[in-house]
């Protein structure tokens, strides 16, 4: 089995996370906060809005049975890409869109998804999805790991 890594932020963690671990062939999700300037945030740290990180979703996957491109169609659906930083009623940069490439191929790829979704003009308005490096990812704390599947609740929108 050849598994890799991705990371995406596109609001609430805890909704990113059901939607990924729905997926075939994701093995293992994390919730955590990426792309601040603080190191090991608390969730209270991030919510303070003064971090500057996102709350974010780190997927292991086998390649063998889901590209990266398939997880990038994911991430696009799930979520409104023109809402700067919000997503609904949640409204901070913790909840920024945002796709944190580990690699040279992951940051062509979500660029030329990012670029095709513009092109299709599906939205009227601008895509603020950020693409940038993956810094250190820190995982959040355990209660927020599988919150909804710990909580019998299969979304977390109301």
């Amino acid at each position: 089995m050849k598994t890799e890594k991705a990371i995406f932020a596109a609001g609430c963690f805890w909704h990113v996370e059901q939607a990924f671990k729905e997926i075939h062939g994701v093995i293992k999700t994390s919730v955590g906060y990426i792309g601040g300037k603080m190191k090991n945030p608390t969730y209270e740290d991030v919510c303070s809005h003064e971090t500057g990180h996102a709350e974010a979703v780190l997927i292991e996957y086998d390649h063998d049975k889901v590209s990266y491109n398939e997880l990038l169609n994911v991430f696009w659906k799930i979520h409104d890409p023109t809402q700067l930083n919000r997503q609904g009623f949640d409204i901070g940069n913790n909840y920024r869109s945002a796709i944190f490439y580990l690699n040279e191929k992951q940051k062509e790829l979500a660029m030329k998804s990012k670029k095709e979704l513009e092109k299709s003009k599906k939205y009227k308005s601008k895509i603020t999805t950020q693409i940038t490096k993956a810094k250190e990812f820190y995982k959040a704390e355990e209660y927020h790991q599988n919150y909804l599947e710990k909580h019998g609740l299969k979304t977390c929108r109301i």
